[in-house]
C-alpha cells in the first residue's frame, strides 16, 4: 500500500467517525429556539421601525474542504443552526458598515434603553456565545476592521474543552483575544458550569431542585472570571434560551448587572413613555442562513 493510498483511508475513516460522532452531539445541543421556529423575525416584529437587534453567534468556520464535507455528511447543528461561515460574516459586517448601521456595545443598548428618551433609528449589538477559537481567529479581526464593539460570553468553568463538537478558547487564548480586539471586546458570562441539558432536554438550571446550584454557579463564574480577567462581568446569556422567572427576578437583583440576554427574537425598544425592553430579558436573534434574510431586510426599511 503506497503512502497517498494510507492517506485516503485514514481520511476517510476520519470522515465516517466524525459522521458517527455528529449524530450523537446534534440531540445534545438541540434546544428552546426561541419564539421564532425558524430563528428569523416574525412578520409582527419586522414592523418595528426603531430598535435594537442584537446578534448571537456561536461558530464562524471558514469554508475550506473539511468543514465543508462535515456540513454535508453531518447533522451536527453546530455546523448549520450555529455556524455562519466566514465569508458570510464578513459580508454581514460588510453590510452594516455598507449601510451606515450603527453598531453599539452592549453597556451603550442598556443606556438607551433606560434613557427617558425614545430609540429612534436602527442599531445592532453583536454577541458571541461560548468563546471558541473561530471567534478569535475568524470573526474578531473582522470587527477590528470596521472598529465594531462586541460581547462574548463565557461558559468560565469550560474554557479549553473540547464540547458539542467545538474547542473552546483556553484563558490564555481569550487573553490575547482582550490584547488583540482592546476596548471593542466585552466578557459577560454563560455560567461557570451548567450549559448542559438533562436527558429530556431541559436546561439543567430551569429545573426547580437546582435553583440554589444555580444562584452559587452564578456567583462563581463571575468570581473566577474575575481571578482570570479583573473583570466583574455586567452581563449574562441563557444557554439554551431562558430561564425562569424565579431565576430571572434572581439575576435582576444583582449588583451592577446590566443586562442579560435570552434566545427570544425580537427588537430592543424604547418608546419614550416608560415602556421598554426590560434588560433582565433582552432578545437575541441567532444569526444564520435562515435569520439572516429578514434581519437584512428590517435593516433595509427605513424608520
Amino acid at each position: 500500500m503506497t503512502r497517498k493510498q494510507r492517506k485516503i483511508i485514514v481520511i476517510i475513516l476520519a470522515i465516517i467517525l466524525f459522521v458517527i460522532m455528529s449524530f450523537t452531539i446534534h440531540r445534545s445541543v438541540e434546544y428552546d429556539k426561541g419564539s421564532s421556529e425558524y430563528y428569523g423575525l416574525t412578520k409582527q416584529e419586522e414592523k418595528a421601525k426603531n430598535g435594537i437587534l442584537v446578534f448571537c453567534y456561536h461558530r464562524i468556520l471558514k469554508n475550506n474542504f473539511g468543514v465543508n464535507v462535515s456540513r454535508t455528511l453531518s447533522t451536527n447543528s453546530q455546523l448549520h443552526d450555529f455556524d455562519v461561515p466566514a465569508n458570510e460574516f464578513k459580508e454581514q459586517m460588510e453590510f452594516l458598515h455598507k449601510h451606515n448601521i450603527k453598531v453599539i456595545s452592549g453597556d451603550e443598548m442598556v443606556k438607551m434603553t433606560n434613557s427617558k428618551k425614545p430609540i429612534k433609528g436602527k442599531y445592532a449589538v453583536l454577541t458571541f456565545d461560548d468563546i471558541d477559537r473561530t471567534t478569535i481567529d475568524n470573526a474578531i479581526p473582522i470587527m477590528k476592521k470596521y472598529n465594531y464593539p462586541f460581547t462574548t460570553f463565557i461558559i468560565t468553568g469550560n474554557t479549553g474543552r473540547y464540547r458539542e463538537g467545538t474547542q473552546l478558547a483556553t484563558w490564555s487564548q481569550i487573553h490575547y483575544a482582550r490584547k488583540e480586539a482592546g476596548n471593542l471586546m466585552t466578557i459577560g458570562v454563560h455560567t461557570n458550569n451548567m450549559h448542559y441539558l438533562t436527558s429530556n432536554l431541559i436546561p439543567v438550571f430551569n429545573l426547580p431542585k437546582n435553583y440554589d446550584r444555580f444562584t452559587k454557579d452564578f456567583v462563581k463564574s463571575r468570581e473566577v472570571l474575575k481571578a482570570h480577567t479583573g473583570i466583574y462581568a455586567d452581563s449574562f446569556a441563557y444557554p439554551y434560551g431562558g430561564g425562569t422567572p424565579r431565576i430571572s427576578q434572581f439575576l435582576a437583583k444583582q449588583p451592577h448587572l446590566g443586562w442579560v440576554g435570552t434566545l427570544d427574537s425580537g427588537t430592543v425598544y424604547n418608546h419614550g413613555n416608560g415602556d421598554h425592553t426590560d434588560p433582565i430579558y433582552t432578545p437575541r436573534m441567532i444569526i444564520n442562513t435562515n435569520s439572516w434574510p429578514s434581519i437584512r431586510e428590517w435593516f433595509l426599511k427605513k424608520s
